[in-house]
């Protein structure tokens, strides 16, 4: 990778990990995309995605934890299976462009209701365990499939159906995502043999703009914020998969 090519792309990495890490994620979806657009080869882009995520996430759970906003109660019945289904997921290979449509589709989706509903402010119902185990699992199998920590599909979810208040859900979703990140990496790992290849600027680039975001979003930013900032990310999410 020349100079310049690293320089562009630890730019991007960091507007990337800063916007993400405001809503508790670490920006999977957003380097894909970045690294697609560069034309960085796919042995390197999902595992490298994966990397950085694991570092975004690690400090934007440390930030929306610290600042009071994360919920054991919460998290423990999504995340108990995902971790399982996130590793098979990062062995098998990537699905068909018809499944990524479809998903993308639902992120735009997304994007517009939490628009729609952005001035609206409910107080949050847990479901029942059996139905956020089922869940969990299943958004554990997309984010390996699709080499992302899952709190894109996590994070909309938990608002749109009135589980989670704005930052209780981003404080789930960062350690959700680390998880995922986790054992999705270690899925890739076991497939292909090898470990990630990655550049000390990208790290830097991502843990810089991870630290920013989280703080932002974690201590500033208000629950309308987190909503407009979670749509934001859901409409580059979602191109992504519709294009790459």
């Amino acid at each position: 990778m020349n100079a310049d090519l690293l320089l562009w792309l630890s730019v991007l990495i960091f507007l990337v990990a800063m916007l993400y890490a405001s809503v508790g994620h670490a920006g999977a979806s957003g380097y894909i995309a970045v690294m697609s657009l560069l034309s960085l080869s796919p042995e390197f882009i999902r595992p490298t995605a994966l990397t950085l995520n694991i570092l975004v996430a690690s400090l934007g759970t440390w930030q929306f934890a610290r600042a009071g906003h994360f919920s054991w109660r919460t998290f423990w019945p999504f995340a108990a299976l995902a971790p399982l289904t996130a590793f098979v997921g990062g062995y098998l290979a990537l699905p068909a462009q018809v499944f990524k449509v479809i998903i993308g589709g639902v992120l735009l989706f997304s994007a517009w209701q939490l628009l729609v509903r952005i001035h609206v402010e409910q107080a949050a119902r847990l479901p029942r365990v059996p139905v956020a185990l089922a869940t969990g699992a299943a958004l554990g199998l997309l984010s390996g499939l699709t080499g992302t920590g899952g709190g894109i599909f996590l994070t909309p979810l938990l608002l749109l159906m009135g589980w989670a208040t704005p930052k209780t859900a981003a404080a789930v979703s960062a350690l959700f995502i680390l998880m995922n990140s986790t054992t999705g990496l270690i899925g890739n790992v076991v497939s292909t043999g090898r470990f990630p290849d990655f550049a000390l600027p990208l790290l830097l680039a991502a843990g810089v703009g991870g630290l920013a975001g989280a703080h932002f979003g974690s201590h500033r930013a208000s629950s309308r914020a987190i909503k407009a900032l979670l749509a934001a990310v859901l409409v580059v999410a979602g191109i992504k998969l519709l294009l790459f």
